[in-house]
């Protein structure tokens, strides 16, 4: 079995001096390959019609009350930039999972309106990464809950919108 590299990447720091900074910077090494690894099986699981962004987008949609959100809006809760709206948009569209209107009142605003080949597709999405990752992300529930309350601190701490004060 080969050395963990990031455990290699700590004592390295240490070794030169930064050893105040070494569990912060395997703190930030290990989160960042967590995500990862999360997101390639989640998108492996996804394909080949959607990825983890084209899935959260049918989500916000199925969740809403009308099935439909402005894209401006999908960008905001999502925290991405329009553009990467638009191509996921795009791709949800050519595959009949999304339908794009003009706001009648605004004609500059658009709206994604979800199919209902997409709310089958969402359905069938959710039941396969419940059963194959978000059942079992490798800790006890307790635990999971824990690191994530750890990590909404961390979130608040750099300025991000959370509930930090969960427990």
């Amino acid at each position: 079995m080969s050395a963990d590299p990031i455990a290699l990447a700590e004592s390295h720091w240490t070794d030169h001096g930064w050893a105040h900074s070494a569990p912060g910077m395997r703190l930030v090494t290990t989160i960042t390959r967590v995500q990862q690894l999360l997101h390639q099986r989640i998108d492996d699981l996804l394909r080949p019609d959607l990825t983890f962004a084209r899935y959260e987008i049918l989500m916000l949609l199925a969740f809403s009350r009308r099935g439909a959100l402005p894209m401006s809006v999908i960008g905001s809760r999502l925290q991405v930039h329009a553009a990467s709206v638009t191509s996921a948009v795009d791709r949800l569209e050519r595959d009949g999972y999304v339908t794009r209107e003009r706001v009648e009142s605004d004609g500059r605003r658009v709206l994604a309106r979800i199919t209902s080949a997409g709310r089958k597709r969402a359905k069938a999405a959710t039941d396969v990464l419940n059963r194959e990752v978000f059942d079992d992300v490798g800790l006890p529930t307790a635990t999971a809950r824990k690191v994530t309350v750890d990590l909404d601190r961390v979130r608040a701490h750099l300025g991000d919108a959370c509930d930090a004060e969960r427990e």
